[in-house]
């Protein structure tokens, strides 16, 4: 698909300035915090806006997420207990593209569907 021009590749927490490779984060609370304690949220929101605005640019109606990312989780992600634990929620750049009419489905999802 992609070399096809049918889909954009973008990475939220890049676009929001966080490194590669970088400390593993979950939602606590309404905030992003990574396994040093740091709080990252507004990295993961400016970096969400910036995705959000390229797919919008390019008329991206779905887009193909990262399941349980904090970023781009969606329908389920981690509980913000670093355990590997689900719970129902949205990343911050799924609940972004959800509220302006983008169609999410999960990297997991789509391989399913594929088979």
């Amino acid at each position: 698909m992609y070399e096809e021009g049918k889909c954009i590749a973008v990475c939220p927490e890049v676009l929001g300035g966080l490194a590669t490779p970088r400390p593993c984060a979950e939602i606590q609370h309404g905030r992003v915090i990574n396994t040093e304690g740091k709080d990252v949220s507004e990295e993961y929101r400016r970096g969400a806006l910036l995705a959000l605005q390229k797919a919008e640019g390019a008329g991206c109606t779905a887009a193909i997420l990262k399941a349980y990312s904090p970023s781009c989780g969606c329908q389920e992600i981690y509980d913000g207990s670093f355990t590997h634990t689900k719970i129902k929620g949205n990343g911050v750049f799924a609940q972004m593209c959800l509220e302006h009419g983008i169609q999410c489905i999960s990297d997991e999802e789509y391989k399913e569907r594929e088979r």
